[in-house]
């Protein structure tokens, strides 16, 4: 039987945006061509809708997303933590409550929920309100220091030693880190440790990275902004690492619209591994963040604290893993 990440290969995009638009969701903001190509591949792959049989559920999870709706779509990253989170709740028979932070009243929606799941970044006062409802909880993509609160998170210290050294075997000393900024409740920054290991990495190795370590939003329009900035500047790493594929693929189109090329110029490699880096002109070097797969775990763990109520909590760190490709080549320029 065909599965929603079958039409989207065949379709050239996410999974995330082929569940959205076979279920008609009418916030999802793409052309008629990409719909069209999902219909039509859906058609030629004889996919059949799997419906949850609510009559058999017992069980009711609530999702939340600290993103707006219109945010989810324009990050792949967060619309595959919940297609993971999706998927395994049709399989189980699990019916599932969402709430966007962004939804009026949405706290409401998860009073009689048996679980939750919590999706992005929330604040100290956000935390206690979820943990008030029920003690069947789990957040994805955030460390909580509370010793009762089960989270699923990325090894980001892995992931930025195997990326630098990578970029580093291939001679370059000159690395350049692009970043955002991420705030939750009243604008509270939420520090991204990413930041934290690139530079602890690049002092133990004696790298330079002060003039060319830039934040401003994760979007591709930020790491246009940020890498014009290092071009006007007038000097350029050799390689930049960019904290998601969106900030990579702007950089790289600043740097092709000022005459420089990807790897020759400049070396670039993104984090995330989303549906986008498999087409970029050359296609990205990127670290794969297993973003379904933290989804999916995540259900399945707040499904098995109600049948086993554990009295310990799970910290769970997921690997990423180095994904080559042709944006990343040996330096030349020093």
């Amino acid at each position: 039987m065909a599965t929603l990440k079958d039409i989207a290969a065949a379709a050239g995009v996410s999974s995330a945006a082929v569940s959205r638009i076979l279920n008609n969701d009418a916030t999802l903001n793409v052309s008629l061509e990409t719909r069209q190509k999902v219909l039509a591949a859906a058609s030629a792959l004889n996919y059949q809708k799997r419906t949850a049989n609510v009559s058999k559920s017992t069980f009711s999870l609530g999702i939340v997303q600290w993103f707006s709706s219109q945010q989810e779509v324009n990050d792949s990253y967060y619309l595959s933590i919940r297609q993971g989170i999706e998927d395994f709740c049709v399989k189980n028979c699990i019916s599932v409550v969402r709430a966007f932070k962004t939804d009026l009243n949405y706290m409401d929606a998860l009073e009689h929920v048996d679980g939750i799941v919590c999706v992005g970044k929330f604040s100290k006062a956000e935390i206690s309100r979820f943990t008030g409802l029920t003690k069947n909880i789990i957040f994805l993509d955030m460390p909580v220091k509370d010793i009762h609160i089960s989270t699923i998170t990325l090894d980001f210290e892995q992931a930025v030693y195997d990326a630098l050294t990578y970029l580093e075997e291939l001679g370059h000393r000159h690395i350049g880190f692009l970043s955002g900024k991420e705030y939750v409740e009243k604008g509270q920054l939420f520090p991204d440790s990413r930041k934290k290991y690139f530079v602890k990495y690049c002092k133990k190795h004696k790298l330079t990275y002060e003039p060319y370590l830039l934040e401003d939003t994760f979007d591709m329009e930020s790491g246009y902004r940020m890498m014009k900035r290092l071009i006007e500047a007038g000097t350029l790493p050799t390689a930049v690492f960019a904290a998601s594929d969106a900030i990579a693929v702007g950089a790289m189109k600043a740097l092709s619209d000022s005459g420089l090329h990807v790897p020759g110029d400049v070396s670039i490699l993104g984090f995330d591994d989303t549906a986008l880096s498999a087409f970029t002109t050359p296609k990205l070097t990127t670290m794969h963040a297993p973003s379904y797969d933290m989804g999916s775990f995540g259900a399945s763990l707040v499904y098995h604290m109600l049948k086993l109520k554990p009295e310990t909590a799970m910290k769970v760190l997921l690997p990423c893993r180095l994904v080559v490709r042709e944006s990343c080549r040996e330096n030349v320029r020093d």
